[in-house]
């Protein structure tokens, strides 16, 4: 039985992790911790969860926690969980982090995320937690940087096509909507109700802190450096993401063509779906789900990719037991479906 502990307990998605692996059965969640004001069972905090676990949440301390778990989830804010991760590598235990602190260099991170970077020295063990993509490399990881929800969505979108070397490199369009769980559990006027619901908005375009970490993955994919025009929005609902995708294809395929290619690239991998032709997934399809369901049309020399996540599952929690499973040897799919 593997010990965990959740770090960020009363997030999102530290409240996601909790509520997936209580179902788990290779697992025992030891500890909970979190920014509280005082100690209590995380069933009192989250009455769902009420005679599942009443563990104690308890407020941080790393050092105490370390010792009673095999494996941590840090649920955190960015720049936070780079004070954390040092701590409990070198008390041992692996570590699945859900901020963005290990998924890029230094330098880009200090142009993204503002500050310099405080834990360099365990940057380069960190491996980028999407196993569709690097699945061999999560099994032998000691820390896994959990990737964004928008990257999820866009790069599993783009990427069986880019592998193929039949896309403008120079044309890479991505138009993603979130719900308003992917701005975390937050006070935050423009994320109040009266701000969200009926409206639609675009905010941070191309400009966005989940940029860097898609080019650097799909640069990797394409074996030499690319860019990506992304453009986030802000729907008025709760959790799911679409990104819709423009590509211009650089040979003749039609849709039956290139959803064969996704397709072979994506076999054997449990949480990728492919639309059959003439379909295009919704946010409806995937939320409460770990899946990734793409749908594909060539209209032309274009190609339009749909991608559906949610945001909560697939983009943050759900990924990140996902990459526990593979760690630990347990079925991927264990407690995910």
């Amino acid at each position: 039985m593997i010990k965990v502990g959740v770090v960020g307990a009363t997030g999102y998605a530290g409240e996601e992790v909790i509520k997936i692996l209580v179902n788990h059965k290779g697992i025992k969640i030891t500890e909970l911790s979190a920014v509280i004001d005082k100690e209590e069972p995380i069933s009192s905090i989250f009455p769902a969860l009420k005679g599942k676990i009443d563990l104690i949440c308890k407020k941080p301390d790393a050092e105490a926690m370390a010792k009673n778990v095999d494996l941590v989830f840090l649920g955190l804010p960015h720049k936070v969980s780079m004070e954390l991760v040092p701590i409990f590598l070198k008390a041992g235990k692996r570590v699945i982090d859900l901020s963005a602190d290990y998924r890029l260099a230094p330098d880009v991170y200090k142009v993204w995320y503002g500050v310099e970077h405080k834990d360099k020295g365990n940057l380069p063990k960190a491996v980028y937690g999407l196993p569709e993509l690097y699945h061999d490399a999560i099994k032998k990881a000691d820390l896994i940087a959990n990737p964004g929800c928008y990257p999820t969505s866009v790069i599993l979108g783009i990427a069986p096509i880019l592998k193929q070397n039949c896309i403008d490199t120079g044309h890479i369009i991505a138009d993603s909507k979130s719900g308003v769980t992917g701005a975390g559990r937050k006070p935050d006027l423009a994320l109040s109700f009266s701000e969200v619901n009926e409206n639609l908005k675009a905010y941070k375009a191309n400009e966005h802190q989940h940029k860097p970490e898609i080019i650097k993955i799909l640069s990797e994919v394409a074996g030499k450096t690319l860019d990506v025009v992304f453009t986030p929005h802000l729907i008025p609902m709760n959790r799911g993401i679409l990104s819709t995708i423009y590509l211009r294809l650089t040979r003749k395929l039609d849709t039956k063509d290139v959803i064969d290619i996704y397709e072979k690239f994506y076999k054997g991998k449990p949480f990728v779906r492919i639309s059959a032709e003439g379909k295009l997934p919704q946010t409806k399809d995937v939320v409460l789900t770990n899946y990734c369901d793409i749908g594909l049309k060539v209209t032309g020399d274009i190609l339009i990719v749909v991608s559906c996540i949610d945001n909560l599952k697939k983009g943050a929690a759900g990924q990140a037991v996902q990459n526990m499973n593979i760690m630990f040897g347990f079925d991927e799919k264990e407690a995910l479906e």
